[in-house]
Parts: C-alpha cells; sequence; structure tokens
C-alpha cells in the first residue's frame, strides 16, 4: 500500500456536507483523519474481507463472484481508506475504465464497485473521503462521468449521483401467450446447451458488444474476468437448481450471435413439474430474437413459471405479452451517473430534436461544472460552451445526470421542483431534446 491523499476532516467539505465528528467522553469533538491509501493486487485478502463485512455475504456463489471480480479490478484505481497514517484500512473502493453507451455515442466513464466501509467504522466519514478522492482521481484520468450501481437509495446523491435508469423484473407463468410479430421478423434458429465458459464467453461477448453501444446505460466488459461473470456458477451452491444451460439464437454466416440467454432450472421438492426458470442473462438484438427466445423460454416442460434478470424499462416482453396483467412488475433503480466534466458529457451524447437552451447548474464538489451553459445541437451532435447569458433552465448537476441517458425527462422532473423554467417556455423543447427513442438501462450490474 501507498498513501495517496490524506486529512479528511470537518470543515474540508462543502457546508451542509460535512459528516459528524467523533467526540471524547467528556462531548468535546474532534477530526477524524482519513487515509487513502492506493491498494495492490497483495491486498485482495483484505479487500474481500472488507467487501463481505459490508455486504453481509458468506455463500459461495458471492464470495465466488467477489473473488473473480477483485481479481480482475484495475488495479491503478483501488483504494482503501484508514483512520491513521499507520492503521489497518476499514473501507475500500475502486473504479474501473470503461465506456459508457449514452445516446448517439460513448463516453469515457469510471465505474466506480466494492466501495464498502466496516461495520464499526460507519459514521466515521469514511464514505466521503473515499468519494471524494473518486471525483478528484476520475477527472484527472480524463473521465467524463462516473457511474455505479447503489445498494442503498439514499447514498449517493449527496456526491452528485442521480439514478439515470430503471430496471424491470418479471414472474411469467409458462404457456404464456405471445403476440405473433408484425410484418416480417424472421426468427432465428437456436442452439440450446449447457453453458461452458471457454466454448461461450467469446461468442456471447460479441453478441453483448454488438448489442450495447446501442443501448444508453451499457458500459462494455474490459476485462476477460468481467466477461466471465455470468458464467460463475460454484456448484456448491445451486441449492437444487440445475448447472447454467446458454440458448443462443444463431446469426447469420459470419456475424456475432443475434442473442441469447443465460438460465438455469429448478424443480420443488416433491413432484415432477411447477419448477421455475430462473434467467440471468437476457440479451436480444431485434424484434424477431426476442420473440423467439421468449417463447422457448415460457414453455420448457415441467416448469411453472419463468422469473427474468432485470430488463429494460421497453423490453419487448412486455408488448408480447397477450396478458400483460399476469406477470407482477417489479421495478427498481439500475444505473446511477455523475457529471464529471460537464461541457464533455453534454457534448458527448445526440439529442432527439433541435436544442438551444442555457442551463444554470449548481455542483458544490466540482466547482468547473457550476454555472451557466449554452447547450446547442441535435440529432447529428452538440457543443457545449460556458456563457453569461441569462439562463433558460436552473438544475443541480445530480438532475441533470438523472436526465442524461434519456431515462427520466426534464419536464418530469420539473413536476418534482428539481428543474426551475426561468424563462417561460423553455422546458418542452428541452425536455423534448434530451429525451431518447430507447430507454437506458445496463445489462451488468458491475
Amino acid at each position: 500500500m501507498s498513501d495517496v491523499s490524506a486529512d479528511s476532516a470537518p470543515g474540508h467539505c462543502p457546508p451542509g456536507h460535512c459528516p459528524p465528528d467523533t467526540g471524547d467522553r467528556q462531548g468535546r469533538r474532534r477530526a477524524v483523519r482519513h487515509v487513502i491509501r492506493a491498494l495492490t493486487r497483495e491486498d485482495i485478502p483484505e479487500f474481500l474481507s472488507i467487501d463481505q463485512w459490508a455486504f453481509a455475504f458468506d455463500n459461495v456463489q458471492k464470495a465466488a463472484f467477489a473473488k473473480n471480480f477483485a481479481e480482475s479490478m484495475d488495479w491503478d484505481h483501488v483504494y482503501g481508506v484508514a483512520l491513521a497514517d499507520d492503521a489497518p484500512h476499514v473501507g475500500n473502493y475502486g473504479w474501473i475504465p470503461f465506456s459508457l453507451a449514452v445516446p448517439g455515442g460513448t463516453v469515457p466513464c469510471a465505474g466506480v464497485t466494492a466501495v464498502g466501509v466496516h461495520p464499526l467504522h460507519r459514521r466515521k466519514g469514511c464514505l466521503r473521503a473515499m468519494m471524494q478522492h473518486h471525483l478528484t482521481d476520475a477527472v484527472e484520468a480524463g473521465r467524463v462521468v462516473s457511474a455505479l450501481f447503489a445498494a442503498e437509495m439514499p447514498i449517493y446523491g449527496r456526491f452528485g449521483f442521480g439514478p439515470a435508469s430503471q430496471s424491470l423484473r418479471l414472474t411469467i407463468p409458462r404457456g404464456a401467450a405471445l403476440h405473433p410479430l408484425a410484418g416480417s421478423c424472421p426468427g432465428p434458429s437456436l442452439r440450446l446447451e449447457i453453458a461452458d465458459q471457454e466454448r461461450h464467453l467469446d461468442e456471447l461477448a460479441e453478441c453483448y458488444e454488438a448489442w450495447r453501444v446501442r443501448r444508453p446505460g451499457s458500459v462494455d466488459r474490459v476485462e476477460h474476468a468481467h466477461r466471465a461473470d455470468p458464467f460463475i456458477d460454484p456448484p456448491e451452491s445451486r441449492q437444487g437448481t440445475e448447472s447454467l444451460r446458454v440458448l443462443i439464437a444463431e446469426g447469420e454466416q459470419g456475424e456475432p450471435a443475434r442473442g441469447y440467454a443465460i438460465f438455469c432450472r429448478s424443480l420443488p421438492g416433491k413432484g415432477h413439474s411447477g419448477g421455475t426458470v430462473q434467467v440471468k442473462e437476457f440479451i436480444a438484438r431485434d424484434p424477431g430474437t426476442a420473440h423467439t427466445l421468449w417463447s422457448a423460454l415460457v414453455d420448457l416442460d415441467l416448469m411453472g413459471s419463468l422469473r427474468t434478470c432485470p430488463l429494460s424499462l421497453d423490453d419487448p416482453i412486455m408488448h408480447l405479452l397477450v396478458d400483460s396483467r399476469g406477470p407482477k412488475p417489479e421495478i427498481s433503480d439500475n444505473l446511477w451517473v455523475r457529471i464529471l466534466d460537464l461541457p464533455a458529457a453534454l457534448a458527448g451524447r445526440d439529442y432527439a430534436a433541435p436544442v438551444d437552451t442555457v442551463l444554470e447548474v449548481t455542483d458544490e464538489l466540482i466547482g468547473s461544472n457550476a454555472g451557466r451553459w449554452h447547450l446547442r445541437g441535435g440529432p447529428q451532435g452538440a457543443h457545449c460552451t460556458r456563457t453569461d447569458s441569462p439562463a433558460d433552465l436552473s438544475l443541480d448537476v445530480r438532475t441533470l445526470a438523472s436526465a442524461y441517458l434519456g431515462g427520466h425527462s426534464l419536464g418530469a422532473l420539473a413536476e418534482g421542483g428539481l428543474v426551475n423554467e426561468l424563462v417561460p417556455g423553455t422546458l418542452l423543447p428541452a425536455s423534448t431534446a434530451l429525451g431518447w427513442p430507447v430507454a437506458p438501462f445496463s445489462a451488468w450490474c458491475f
């Protein structure tokens, strides 16, 4: 380990955002000193220990996933936090340099992961110290945005992250009828095989990459271990399910697969029917593939229901089902985004309609984002420059992040009191422009 920064104490953070001081028995308040250290692969055991304490797991599958992921971290950007120079670290986090798909393109992204603090060292400002360090580190590394999955909703808004996409899960009864496809949408031929990392990893990774560049919110799997995540399946953790299976929609000659589903089946303890299909990952690149894959999955022998993996809110299954009331949809937050370089982020995406507006943005943690910005552009790109012109709309950077991928409209956010229309008539065109016809979504929880 090597120290890379220190001294995060009350008084050094923005007003209203400081963690509480610790105190002695006489009630006197004292500042907490935080030491941020760069970790190396030699620190993996301690890193995993903090991760296990923070996320309360000891089952084999989660442990195997955590170990695989730790070994695939970008160890140029993995850090621990300690409360004294010579003390062991009590929290850690890391970030991975991803490419994040945005409307019409991609931008450099810092994917934050494994953020955790030991239970005995909560409420001492460790998280704030790590997140302030991350923002500085990622900006210096030239990342345009940061992104993460939040274990708890209230945490990351304090640091400028906004919920930018949502996910949908369904439990579908076996034999659920699907509408026929309109027009000519031929379905692909299918292969059903036992999932094998060595055999299937490259084929599925190529399909995933072809799919994800068109889906805002998705990230590339930059390391072999990232691409291997869906295949983690320790026998001792299956609890009655079979090993993973993979259903592959064949591509044309020389083309990537058109889609796939990684899944497993389980039967109840007694009887020979009424089992459950659990889908672990589902990717379909076109309507014919989605229809063909779902048709096969909802009609497997001996099964009583199918439990989907997280899906985008606009997944075709909701339109394909004849009885869309049958499943009970579960909607949750998906990817959270933090804008690090505001002009680069807004210029890095396309817009659904022409936009010419001045935004007044507040950002308490990254001062270079704050101020008035003139955004001009449309479906073929945009420019964003600092300006002294009067603002049309005002909002916080967290709110802008929620609208950035097109998953939440500025109009809806304004209805919630999070956007102020300073010039009447400017909200509607700006909200329309920032929208996008494809719902943002990350199929991979990193």
